[in-house]
């Protein structure tokens, strides 16, 4: 699958075909996850992969009966070992560090399970305590992410997201001008302005108080000038 397609479609999936999982395409989730950034170069996850029925209940039970989850085929949960990333950066390795590799772990081996036609979901809510005792894990390890693995079925629409000029901001949070002028320039065609954006220029001059020249030709360099100075005032 091309790469935009991957991401636009995954989704977090409860409902699967009964239909089992190869073990190789586990091993290429998991290596997918082995591949993501990681602080210090410290790959602090560990995986284990669960396609015992009895395993699989006890961990749906652990996470606050969820019983969707024992459904899937195959369960991968991700584990982190902090005690090196803290070893090596403190108390903001322990707490934010060893948790932001496994996350971008966890999200490599999402994308990779679509890429493969399978799906997943991101379970964080169980007891890690329950899911300790069901795993044996140990002390040194904590339990980050359950992720049943499965073929989908079932198909779950699109979420809502926010426009991306309205969590965009340039140099400092919340300043939105430069990106307004990246975002004005992509609808400009040489000399020539496109409707869309002629529509996005009044309202904005309308907003703004900007009177508009009569030349449409004419307001791309204009009309960012005049923004400019109206923001300055």
């Amino acid at each position: 699958m091309e790469f935009d397609d991957v991401i636009r479609k995954r989704r977090s999936i409860r409902k699967f075909l009964s239909v089992p999982v190869d073990r190789e395409k586990l091993a290429i989730i998991c290596a997918a996850g082995n591949e993501a950034p990681c602080a210090g170069n410290i790959a602090n996850w560990r995986f284990i992969l669960v396609d015992d029925d009895e395993i699989k209940h006890k961990l749906a039970n652990a996470a606050l009966e969820q019983v969707w989850i024992a459904s899937a085929p195959a369960i991968i949960v991700v584990c982190s070992e902090p005690e090196k990333v803290k070893q090596f950066y403190g108390l903001r390795g322990d707490r934010l560090y060893a948790i932001q590799s496994v996350s971008a772990c966890i999200e490599n081996m999402l994308l990779a399970a679509v890429n493969l036609g399978l799906a997943s979901c991101w379970v964080a809510a169980f007891d890690e305590n329950a899911v300790s005792r069901v795993l044996k894990i140990p002390d040194t390890a904590r339990p980050q992410a359950i992720l049943p693995i499965g073929y989908p079925d079932e198909e779950v629409p699109r979420p809502m997201r926010f426009k991306l000029e309205d969590i965009t901001f340039i140099g400092t949070y919340g300043w939105k001008m430069e990106f307004l002028d990246a975002f004005l320039r992509n609808y400009y065609l040489g000399d020539k302005v496109v409707n869309a954006s002629k529509k996005l220029l009044d309202k904005v001059e309308k907003k703004m108080g900007i009177s508009k020249k009569n030349n449409d030709e004419e307001r791309p360099t204009s009309f960012i000038g005049k923004v400019r100075r109206k923001f300055k005032q």
